[in-house]
């Protein structure tokens, strides 16, 4: 019947509606969309990343003390055992694994052809071990989709600082340094099947700068990875969230600007992203296990200070929750194992995820500003809810509010403005028949995959 209306009376409606508080959804203007590979990498929600390297075994080496690097013989893990691994990155609910094949140190956890300090010339496995291929074996295994750090920005063996610079007195100059990485990154990504996710921890140093000229390759042989700081014209990047504490911010958008031009190498200002970037590129939020010595990204001792599950669970709500996806640093010690007190933790989080948010009171979806979501006749106790947009429809979601039927009205129990791939707010227990997510402002018609609300223990 709309279409019937007259200019004037069109006019009179839309003052009436925005005079009495109706959202005002406004048409999506060109949509940033993610990749497949995106989707898929949000869906996962929760990764793992493993550090191995030279500092587990010789404690006081610094990288940046150039000459002075450990030789190959000292790295011996004896029991090493990729599969145990995996299985403590699964119990904590991980999907994705990716593990730091080179750190700062420069030595290579499979037997790289690019130079000697390797795998092939250490005692362990007699010199004809790869724990790369050992990794991605035990990820197939337990179905979890590998991914691979490969750094290009620090290499204490070749006297390479970051951004990935060579430093004088060095046993090679840039350009054999840039052949070195390109032949690095082409082993690892041509020998070891499909990659989920692939990071530069630090950025990659432009080749306009003197660096690698490495989008091209990753183009070629990973092109469905998702990157992890890697160079700006490179497909499906996601970017660093500003801290390694678990913390992601708020507002967090899967949108920015900064990433466009930054490389990685430099800090963005932007770390919440922005509603109306023109880039995909959402956040991962990387925290390890432990603390102390090394940031707590390697085993030095089982005096090292270990979060608690209730700190775990809190960086679950803090990034997950925060629509960033959570990857948790899990060391492993000079056996070549992840710390059995390590395991347990790992263990007790997973539990205690699927305890939490697996059986909700109430769940719906839908399309609009107003999805309602009735529980029961009677009123229930409730504590939490989970809101998720579909990401492959975009980000439209800007302000909202979720409100309770409490004392015969309606009165607003959690409010936001980002949401995206995942929302988790808490609030204090109430009682109530019926909720509703009002969405007040957005960018096109709202898409609500899940609008979910559950009872957790406090």
């Amino acid at each position: 019947m709309l279409k019937f209306l007259t200019r004037s009376t069109l006019f009179i409606a839309l003052i009436f509606a925005t005079a009495f508080g109706y959202p005002q959804n406004k048409p999506a203007q060109d949509p940033v969309l993610p990749s497949e590979s995106h989707v898929q990498w949000a869906d996962a929600e929760i990764g793992a990343i493993f550090h191995l390297d030279m500092p587990v075994f010789v404690p006081d080496y610094d990288w940046r003390h150039w000459g002075t690097q450990p030789p190959a013989s000292v790295f011996n893990p004896t029991k090493l055992n990729t599969d145990q691994w995996i299985r403590a990155a699964k119990a904590a609910g991980a999907k994705y694994a990716v593990l730091v094949a080179k750190h700062c140190s420069g030595f290579s956890l499979w037997p790289t052809k690019a130079h000697e300090y390797s795998v092939k010339n250490c005692p362990w496995e007699n010199g004809k071990g790869d724990i790369v291929a050992d990794f991605i074996a035990s990820c197939k295994k337990y179905g979890l989709k590998p991914g691979i750090y490969a750094s290009a920005s620090a290499n204490g063996f070749l006297y390479v600082d970051n951004p990935g610079k060579v430093q004088p007195g060095g046993p090679v100059n840039q350009q054999e340094y840039n052949a070195i990485v390109r032949k690095q990154l082409t082993e690892l990504w041509s020998n070891y099947g499909k990659l989920f996710e692939i990071w530069f921890d630090g950025g990659v140093l432009p080749a306009k700068d003197g660096g690698p000229d490495i989008a091209p390759l990753l183009k070629k042989l990973q092109p469905d990875a998702v990157v992890f700081q890697g160079p700006a014209d490179a497909k499906n990047l996601i970017r660093w969230i500003g801290n390694e504490n678990g913390l992601a911010p708020y507002p967090n958008w899967a949108t920015t600007n900064r990433a466009i031009d930054a490389n990685g190498t430099l800090k963005p200002d932007d770390m919440s992203g922005s509603p109306n970037g023109k880039l995909w590129c959402p956040g991962e939020t990387d925290f390890p296990l432990r603390s102390g010595w090394q940031g707590g990204w390697f085993w030095k001792s089982e005096g090292q200070g270990l979060l608690t599950p209730d700190q775990l669970l809190n960086n679950y709500i803090t990034s997950v929750g925060r629509n960033s996806n959570m990857l948790i640093g899990i060391v492993i010690d000079s056996s070549g194992l992840v710390p059995e007190k390590d395991v347990q933790l790992l263990q007790t989080f997973g539990d205690e995820i699927k305890n939490r948010f697996s059986s909700p009171v109430a769940v719906t979806h839908g399309k609009g500003s107003l999805i309602e979501l009735n529980i029961s006749k009677d009123p229930q106790p409730v504590n939490s809810i989970i809101i998720a947009e579909d990401i492959s429809k975009g980000e439209r979601i800007r302000n909202y509010l979720v409100e309770a039927w409490l004392n015969d009205q309606w009165q607003t129990v959690a409010q936001g403005e980002s949401v995206g791939h995942k929302r988790i707010q808490t609030f204090n227990r109430i009682d109530t028949r019926k909720l509703r997510l009002k969405i007040s402002n957005s960018e096109g018609t709202p898409q609500v995959k899940e609008f979910a609300v559950f009872n957790t223990r406090e």
